[in-house]
């Protein structure tokens, strides 16, 4: 990314607040006319993830993107209740109910692939169709116990943790985020992602207290809607076996996987992303 895009992506876009009936105030922005594009954001993002996609899409769809509860750049102060997976599945149904755009075209990444992914499941009547990019959380193969986090894992994430509340946010953010796409790749980020992150370290020790639900062949097939499952193709094990298997158990899914990208495809390969984007939903 060169320094003149870089500052283009760190560009602030006119910013609305969205009181929701739990009390909630979800910071969002919205861009273009047509049929709604809703994006959910991941771990350490917050509405401005998806720049890339709005400067592009809002030619053809109405693009929204919000900030997710504890998020950039509202004041935990001001929200009721905890950090919780299940809580922003309920707010991000409130907010498109609010908003009377649903059923929507739902894009979510990594954290926010999960919840969209139970949004789906929870709120059909919200979802015109579903695209999950590198979906986070644990699988539950069918037969088979739901296995542990790995104890290196474990370790990894605490140490994150410590590191960002002895107020070491670079190193922790550089350990964590290496961990979920590759190494190297927290100092190759652009600014605008860096930023990004630090905004939003504190929701990192938050998201490891609450672990993601596993999903099941049971889950994935109450899915009803058109479902798109996108992988990195140097993403970590986890999210290409989550699209693998996910692409098996959804009745009308299918997968498409971005050559040469890893976990943060939408970003470092933004055009290619959202051609596939626009081929799916404008089926």
């Amino acid at each position: 990314m060169n320094a003149r895009t870089d500052q283009h992506a760190l560009a602030t876009p006119e910013v609305f607040f969205a009181t929701l009936p739990s009390g909630v105030r979800m910071p969002y922005v919205t861009r273009g006319t047509g049929a709604p594009l809703q994006f959910v954001h991941g771990s350490l993002c917050d509405y401005r993830y998806w720049n890339g996609q709005l400067d592009v899409l809002s030619q053809r769809f109405q693009c929204v993107s919000v900030s997710l509860s504890h998020y950039w750049p509202v004041d935990d102060t001001s929200i009721p209740g905890a950090f919780s997976w299940s809580t922003h599945v309920a707010e991000l149904a409130e907010f498109i109910t609010a908003m009377g755009i649903g059923p929507v075209h739902l894009v979510g990444h990594s954290r926010g692939g999960c919840v969209a992914f139970h949004l789906a499941r929870e709120y059909p009547y919200l979802v015109q169709s579903l695209t999950l990019a590198d979906p986070g959380g644990p699988l539950l193969i069918d037969g088979m116990p739901e296995a542990p986090t790995a104890p290196a894992t474990d370790a990894l994430r605490a140490q994150a943790a410590a590191l960002i509340g002895n107020g070491d946010i670079d190193a922790g953010l550089e350990l964590f985020v290496d961990s979920v796409s590759m190494p190297g790749i927290w100092r190759k980020s652009p600014t605008a992602f860096r930023t990004m992150a630090i905004d939003n370290a504190d929701t990192l020790p938050k998201q490891f207290r609450d672990p993601l639900p596993a999903y099941t062949r049971a889950a994935a097939e109450s899915i009803r809607c058109r479902t798109l499952l996108i992988a990195g193709a140097k993403s970590p094990r986890v999210y290409r076996q989550n699209v693998e298997t996910l692409v098996e158990w959804i009745a009308d899914a299918e997968q498409r996987v971005i050559a040469g990208a890893s976990h943060g495809m939408n970003v470092t390969h933004a055009a290619e992303f959202n051609r596939t984007i626009e081929a799916f939903v404008g089926k």
